[in-house]
This record gives structure tokens, C-alpha cells and sequence, in this order.
């Protein structure tokens, strides 16, 4: 399993010696910043990070892939990443 949101509240208890208890409401306050943004379709770029996006997408067809039986797919919503050139080249440093 990847990092959790539990392993960064540990990381940051540990690394800054915040109270446990400060470190949950700060990791929530982020979170709910950048939630609460995205739901106002409005773009947050973190730099050295990335950057989410909002994006619609249109009604399409497409197709069962159990049956192969013709369908439509209902217009929605969804959220992209982009990572950043510094993230990119740190993970891809690793090899």
C-alpha cells in the first residue's frame, strides 16, 4: 500500500513535533482547501508539485466490455494531475 493520509499526519507529527492532534487538523484544512477549490472548478497548482485540474467530459458511446453490447456514457466531471517538471525528474532520478 502507498502513503496514507494517517502516514503523512506521522510525518508531520514527527518532522515538526506538532501534537498529533494539530497535525490531523492541518493535513484536513489542506485537504478540504484544495477539495473545496476543485469543486468550484477552479484549477490548484502546487509549485514543484503539480496541478489538478477540473475537467468536463462529454456524453459518449462506447460498449460493455463483459457483453460487447453498444452503451452510452453519461457526460461528467472529472479531476486530472499533472505533476510538475521537478516532481517528474525526482521521481524518474530514481532509476
Amino acid at each position: 500500500m502507498g502513503l496514507t493520509k494517517i502516514d503523512i499526519i506521522d510525518a508531520i507529527c514527527e518532522q515538526f513535533g506538532i501534537p498529533k492532534k494539530d497535525s490531523v487538523r492541518i493535513v484536513e484544512s489542506l485537504l478540504d482547501i484544495i477539495k473545496d477549490d476543485l469543486d468550484k472548478g477552479n484549477d490548484v497548482m502546487i509549485s514543484g508539485f503539480g496541478k489538478w485540474t477540473v475537467k468536463a467530459k462529454k456524453t459518449r458511446k462506447g460498449r460493455n466490455p463483459k457483453t460487447g453490447n453498444a452503451m452510452t456514457i453519461d457526460a461528467r466531471t472529472v479531476v486530472t494531475f499533472k505533476p510538475s517538471h521537478v516532481l517528474r525528474d525526482a521521481v524518474n532520478s530514481r532509476d
